[in-house]
């Protein structure tokens, strides 16, 4: 039997519509992970190349990119080592600029 804290939540990612022809055209995929960075990993893994709409190759956040951990940014908790929870919800939003 394995340990329940060997197993990683499962988690509801949501997308604007500018990256959803990147995840097959869907508003809300599930992915597994610990930590948003793994979330992110996992996309990158069913998604070929959404990780670099989200992140540069050193693997920071772009400037651009804003993710919500339900309704908190995760620049104001742990960035991308923010600890996910089952069930949560990610939000990913691009920074939208323009006059």
């Amino acid at each position: 039997m394995k340990d329940s804290l060997n197993i990683s939540p499962a988690i509801h990612v949501s997308f604007p519509i500018a990256l959803r022809a990147k995840v097959g055209n869907r508003e809300r995929v599930v992915v597994v992970g610990r930590t948003v960075r793994e979330i992110i990993e996992a996309l990158d893994h069913d998604f070929p190349g959404i990780r670099f709409n989200l992140c540069y190759e050193t693997g920071d956040l772009r400037p651009f990119v804003n993710i919500f951990l339900n309704r908190e940014n995760i620049r104001y908790l742990q960035g991308l080592d923010t600890p996910v929870f089952d069930g949560a919800i990610l939000h990913i939003f691009p920074s939208v600029a323009g006059g």
